[in-house]
């Protein structure tokens, strides 16, 4: 537990408020080309740490430490659907309600979204797709969850949310009738590596505290193709470690 302490107070005095990807400035930006991930931090002044930042994000899960973490708590709400297909994914916004407890700290889930393929790998390994649920805590500080997402049984839940991806881009849709828990997202076996990271979109704000589940979850190869048909490829390319420090359950 002493070096989770230590990651926290790492964090906590990293840490700063930072702005969820729906509050990021409007400069545009792309996964290729001129403005893609190796040009980000060119682009304008507030994405300077996509360029010069120490902890960022994704990584490869290498050499992590197995420790006594304490147990992540989740406690989500079913919800109304509400969705947006941003130009860079497809997102599910959250009312507040919902949270993720971690230890003695509570943060409120924001929005939950999705990579193709997965950002963060493991000792050189990828997924097919990665879900990220983005939590603030009452200080605007930030942890995401990632869940590695593999081809395999199909999944109620990217069911529902693919088949009511809105056809305009940036505005935002509430589904009339449908409903949503993004525990339903979530593996059976809770085990997780945790680090210091940081937004893995310009800005790239740092202060990021990152729970990444080590045991993936379940879509069909053909929700995977449905997401790849608008998104081919949306994830930025890992980072380096920069040797911080990273942490597994037992």
């Amino acid at each position: 537990m002493h070096s989770f302490k230590t990651l926290l107070t790492t964090l906590a005095l990293i840490a700063m408020p930072v702005t969820t990807p729906a509050q990021q400035p409007a400069r545009h930006w792309s996964y290729s080309g001129q403005e893609g991930p190796k040009e980000w931090g060119n682009l304008d002044s507030s994405y300077a740490a996509c360029s010069s930042g120490r902890t960022q994000s994704p990584i490869d899960i290498k050499d992590a430490k197995k420790t006594d973490l304490p147990a992540l708590k989740f406690d989500y709400n079913a919800v109304p659907l509400n969705l947006i297909d941003n130009g860079h994914t497809i997102q599910v916004n959250y009312p507040a309600g919902s949270t993720l407890t971690v230890g003695d700290k509570t943060f409120t889930l924001k929005q939950f979204h999705f990579h193709h393929p997965s950002e963060e790998h493991v000792n050189g390994h990828g997924y097919d797709m990665v879900a990220h649920l983005v939590h603030a805590d009452g200080e605007g500080r930030l942890a995401v969850v990632a869940v590695f997402l593999k081809k395999g049984h199909p999944s109620g839940l990217i069911e529902l949310l693919w088949k009511n991806i809105p056809k305009e881009k940036e505005k935002a849709v509430e589904v009339s009738g449908a409903s949503v828990s993004a525990k339903d997202l979530l593996p059976g076996d809770r085990g997780y590596y945790a680090f210091a990271g940081s937004l893995t979109t310009p800005p790239c704000s740092e202060g990021v505290t990152w729970y990444v589940m080590k045991t993936p979850a379940d879509l069909s190869e053909a929700q995977v193709a449905a997401f790849a048909k608008l998104y081919p490829m949306n994830a930025r390319p890992v980072q380096g470690t920069n040797g911080r420090e990273i942490l597994e359950t037992q």
